[in-house]
Parts: C-alpha cells; structure tokens; sequence
C-alpha cells in the first residue's frame, strides 16, 4: 500500500481509497477498540442506569500550545464535563473537519495524544467523522467531541448551593488562557508556565469513592472562576463572599495579567475545577484534591452565604471589598 501524502488533500475526504487509508492508518491506528473497530455507521453500546450526555466543538489557536494541544483538549474538555456531572465517562464520539493541505504529522501528533488522554479515563472513542474542506475553508483542524457517563454520583447541581457552603478551588487560576496567550503573541518567559489542560476524572473518582458530600463541581474553563462563581450566585441565589488572598494565582499569570490588563479570575482553565461543599467536610475534600489531584495549590478560597444574593464578593487583604462580575467582552478568542 503506497504511503499518505505529507499533508491532507481533498481526496481524503471525499469517501472513496484515500479517505479509507487515512482513517485506518490515523484515526483508526489510534483510538483502536472492539467497538470502533466493527465499522458500522453507529456504535452499539450498553448504557445502564442515569446517564450524562455532553459534547463540545475545539478550535483552539494554535493548535499547539505549552502544556497540550488541541486533541488533548477535546478529550479532556469532554471528559471533565461528564465529570462534573458526577459521571463515569464511558463513550465518546469524534468529528475533525480538516483544511486541505493540513499537516499529516501534525494530525498523527493529535490524535496520538488524545489516544493518551483516553487511557486516564478508560475512556473509548467508538464512533466518528471525517470531513476535509478546501484551503482557506477552515483553519487547519477543528475538532468536535461528544460523551456519554455513567452517572455514579446522582444530584451535582447549582441547585444545591446552600448558605454556609465551603468554596475549593482544586488549582491555581488561569493557566489555560495564559498559556494560550504566550502561544500566540511568542511570548518567551523565565518559566515553565504551561497549560492546565488535564483530564478530571481521576480526582473526582476519588472523590466519589471516599463518599464525601458534594453539592456542586464545576470546571472554570471559559470566563474562569469569574464565570463559574456568578452563575452559581445567580442560579442559587445565594452570595458567594472570596478572599482575595486565599485564590491560588501564580506569578507568570499574574505578570501576564498585569501585562494584557487582565483579571485572573477571567482566564480560562483546562484542568481546574470548583467545588461547594458542606463547611465542616471541607478540609478532609481539600485533602483529597491535593493528593490525588497531584496540586498543592488547592484551596478553600471563600462561603457561601445571605449577605448579596446573586452576587460575588471578592474581600481584599486591606479590609475592602467589590463584586467580581462575569466577564465582559472578547477576553481571548478561541482559547478552547
């Protein structure tokens, strides 16, 4: 069998030999399992009990960037979501809409990483799509994924807020969108900085096996805690009051901040979650987020409570407060 081109042309996507070569010598090569592997135009699967449904489109620029890349993230971006929903993800579905002329080596070093990001999860791609549009029609690659979970952990939700509710964030803020950032503007630092993008379910696996009561999780990607506090707030009702020096920022997101005019809590995250949960069992959950989450910077960063409802307070170390509102206007376009 003759080899693929070096980049991606229109034939491959246009059904016939070359369409077939490049999907089992890539995709096929690379997500192999005994479902996919049948071949027919849907995946029969098992489903059993309360089950979690997402999906999510990827078209992240660049797509490489410190700490991942695109595939990488539409794993872990869908896995986290079933995640959060207290679920086992199980099933996920795959489409690339591909530019012609796209390099194949780029491509293999995609979809060899979201093979990787599939293993910390159990996590099987059993169905999918493949569509190459002409040059200038798309930039590059663009990814959508779609998941189904087990729901282990029933009645995660906003709802659940309640007054007197410990706030854990499980990592330090906005590294996605910093990372993101550096990428496009080639930006060099004096330091590691890299993204957060990481697949969620180990920890929260975790979390459900210790029993422990969680009342909402969330992951802070678009709009960054910011957006994740106000709509807790808002959904609940409830006031959600943050101490400032309790939020885990590094230093190179807090200098690129400063730099860009950015807040923190507006910067996107791939790998950072936040949880409400009751008071008293909050250290014990840090706990477990630092260990199995493999991130010291967790923290309890603030309560809920009756004081503004619908709102977020951010307490100062100088004894002042404001409100941190939900993000405005176009921060960092196509960060995921």
């Amino acid at each position: 069998m003759a080899k693929l081109n070096n980049t991606v042309q229109l034939a491959h996507g246009g059904g016939g030999k070359e369409m077939n070569r490049l999907i089992k010598e890539v995709f096929y090569r690379a997500f192999d399992n005994p479902i996919l592997r049948q071949e027919e135009d849907a995946a029969a699967i098992n489903l059993s009990g309360n089950c979690a449904f997402t999906t999510d489109s990827f078209t992240v620029a660049p797509h490489f960037f410190a700490g991942g890349n695109i595939g990488k993230l539409a794993i872990a971006g869908t896995v986290n979501d079933l995640a959060m929903m207290g679920a086992e993800p199980q099933y996920l579905s795959c489409s690339f809409i591909i530019e012609e002329g796209y390099p194949l080596d780029d491509l293999k070093r995609i979809a060899t990483t979201m093979a990787d990001e599939l293993h910390k999860s159990a996590t099987r791609i059993v169905c999918g799509d493949t569509k190459v549009v002409p040059k200038g029609c798309a930039d590059g690659v663009f990814i959508n994924t779609t998941g189904v979970g087990r729901i282990l952990y029933p009645d995660i939700s906003v709802k659940n807020i309640k007054s007197g509710d410990a706030i854990i964030v499980s990592g330090d803020i906005g590294r996605h969108g910093a990372a993101i950032l550096m990428a496009r503007e080639g930006l060099t630092l004096e330091s590691d900085l890299v993204s957060d993008c990481a697949n969620l379910w180990p920890v929260v696996e975790q979390l459900i096996a210790s029993n422990v009561p969680i009342h909402a999780m969330r992951d802070a990607t678009r709009g960054g805690l910011a957006a994740v506090l106000n709509e807790w707030a808002s959904a609940s009702n409830v006031s959600i009051e943050i101490e400032e020096q309790a939020v885990p920022i590094s230093d190179e997101v807090k200098g690129l901040c400063e730099l860009y005019g950015f807040e923190p809590h507006d910067l996107a995250n791939e790998g950072t979650f936040v949880l409400a949960v009751p008071q008293a069992q909050a250290a014990g959950i840090l706990e477990i987020i630092q260990r199995y989450g493999h991130c010291e910077q967790a923290a309890i960063i603030g309560y809920v409570n009756d004081s503004h409802p619908g709102k977020v307070v951010l307490k100062t170390p100088w004894g002042s407060a404001r409100f941190i509102d939900l993000p405005q206007g176009e921060l960092l376009p196509r960060i995921c």
